[in-house]
């Protein structure tokens, strides 16, 4: 994505007042980080607060963060792209948007790709899986420092519940614009229907969509819940946040910063974790109790056998496959 001129200009103009204040914290071995991020969920708002505030502690004062939030600064695609010519420093995108720069990230979009909540945070913890990942964007200027929990997304749908594949069949569930969420539709038998989020409500409510699918704040949060029935855990995804940072900034810091820089962002993400777990548990209450859409649980081994072609495809990629075996094989260890 391009960034507009005139928000080119609006950038520069906020960053500005920065520079010098930076420069100078820098030549007092201080440092300044600039962390920009986009529209998010209240948990991962105060995560990246909370990474702040250890980060100066745990540096003993020579680290502090400067915020961009709410996307004052443009979408994730456009802090990408801020964060490759450091005029950004950090920033958190999710890793759907990651796999248009590094292939290794689109193997998180895969559908069934984990055994659980537990697994999915057993193989974002281990390093021999992840940090090939994470400097795999190492040559574009950035690489991946850390990661958040966005939670599953499951199917939900109004009139009729889906309990089986074949539930699925004909109906128009809503898809973000991703090739693999339509492949994923596809092979279930649903029409997938590309949309932005803003559009779902009206479009559930007038009978555009028989469905779509998101984590359950979709429900909560945006008020999907007022327009559907059934909420049905399938957990098709579970696609990480990722934490990024400039390449540039990383090196520049001293040993010393950079084990404080990690060492925040770990514990940020286990309060990240935390707080997610909490909003997701208070969130399906809401859907029961406020928006009275009945929740139900499926055998996912029938879905899981109607996206295999996916995965044979799969091989044909040997760096994605053999990333994915990895994540196989941790389910056993």
């Amino acid at each position: 994505m391009t960034i507009p001129a005139h928000k080119k200009t609006l950038i520069a103009a906020t960053l500005a007042t920065l520079t010098l204040g930076t420069s100078a914290a820098y030549a007092e071995n201080s440092v300044t980080l600039k962390l920009a991020y986009a529209q998010n969920s209240q948990p991962v708002k105060d995560a990246l607060a909370k990474f702040g505030s250890l980060v100066e502690e745990k540096s003993g004062g020579s680290i502090s963060v400067t915020y961009f939030p709410d996307s004052q600064l443009g979408g994730e695609s456009e802090l990408v792209e801020l964060l490759q010519t450091g005029a950004i420093d950090m920033t958190k995108v999710s890793g759907g948007l990651m796999g248009s720069f590094s292939p290794l990230y689109s193997v998180f979009s895969m559908p069934y790709l984990f055994d659980g909540e537990t697994h999915f945070h057993n193989v974002m913890n281990n390093p021999d899986i992840m940090d090939d990942v994470y400097q795999s964007t190492k040559d574009q200027g950035f690489v991946g420092v850390g990661w958040y929990d966005s939670g599953q997304r499951n199917f939900y749908t109004k009139d009729d519940p889906i309990n089986g594949v074949s539930d699925l069949e004909g109906k128009k569930i809503r898809v973000m614009q991703s090739e693999k969420s339509v492949n994923t539709m596809e092979l279930l038998g649903a029409s997938p229907v590309v949309m932005a989020q803003e559009e779902v409500y009206t479009a559930l409510q007038q009978g555009i969509l028989d469905g779509a699918e998101n984590n359950e704040f979709a429900l909560t949060t945006a008020r999907h819940g007022e327009v559907v029935d059934y909420y049905t855990l399938d957990g098709h995804t579970r696609i990480p946040d990722i934490i990024l940072f400039n390449s540039n900034t990383l090196s520049s810091l001293t040993d010393s910063q950079r084990e404080a820089v990690m060492s925040a962002i770990d514990e940020s993400t286990e309060f990240q974790l935390e707080k997610w777990s909490q909003s997701v548990e208070e969130a399906r209450n809401s859907i029961k109790d406020e928006f009275n859409v009945e929740i139900n649980e499926v055998d996912i081994a029938p879905f899981q056998e109607a996206v295999q072609p996916m995965y044979d495809d799969l091989e044909s990629h040997p760096e994605q496959y053999s990333l994915y075996q990895k994540i196989r094989d941790s389910v056993s260890n």
